[in-house]
């Protein structure tokens, strides 16, 4: 179980965020309780925290990633989403990414760069309850049945911009993309939300893959 780099106030996302998501020995000790005697999900999986600092290489974005929590069962995990800021209370240039087990968001580690996402551009006043959202379908595998036999979700991301915002879902097979309907998935959980952009992006398409290390 990762622990939380919320601890203390030099190392404290109050530093990072609007609202720090600072936990106290009390609720480390109450989500450690309900990951012992909670519902389990079928993986952990891990809150991460960064912000977009251009020109950075792979090692620097990796060490800038702040852990937030891991968690592995649905009671840890309400137990950490209620503690954090919410998305729309984020400032510009942050994300939040939720990951399959302890896996770096990183689009460079080899766990990850046969992948790709699903990205929807959302308007502001929309970011928090998709996030919400798509998150709670990623830890209770709802996108299984929209996705090519041996593929896997393995992580969701929110990233605060400047006009909109945008939401990825992240998979580990580029592709078996085309053969999967996570769009039409994401549609049926969030009905009344219209994107402003949907596509599919390989992570090996990205102008910044390969950055220097």
């Amino acid at each position: 179980m990762a622990t939380t780099e919320c601890k203390t106030k030099e190392n404290s996302c109050a530093e990072i965020l609007s609202k720090s998501p600072v936990f106290s020995s009390e609720v480390v000790n109450n989500i450690k309780e309900h990951d012992q005697v909670g519902i389990p999900l079928q993986t952990p999986w891990t809150f991460w925290l960064d912000k977009a600092i251009s020109g950075t290489t792979t090692e620097e974005y990796k060490a800038n990633l702040k852990k937030i929590y891991t968690i592995s069962t649905v009671q840890s995990f309400w137990a950490v989403f209620n503690h954090i800021p919410n998305a729309n209370e984020m400032q510009i240039r942050y994300s939040y990414h939720l990951m399959r087990d302890d896996r770096y968001p990183l689009w460079e580690e080899p766990i990850n760069q046969k992948g790709g996402t699903w990205r929807f551009k959302c308007h502001k006043s929309d970011t928090a309850t998709v996030w919400k959202e798509v998150i709670l379908a990623a830890i209770g595998e709802q996108f299984s049945d929209s996705l090519a036999e041996g593929d896997e979700i393995c992580g969701v991301s929110v990233s605060i911009r400047d006009r909109d915002d945008l939401v990825q879902v992240w998979n580990v097979n580029a592709s078996l993309a085309m053969k999967a309907s996570i769009v039409e998935k994401v549609h049926s959980l969030v009905p009344e939300i219209t994107f402003l952009a949907e596509f599919y992006k390989p992570h090996q398409s990205h102008h910044a893959y390969n950055r220097h290390r």
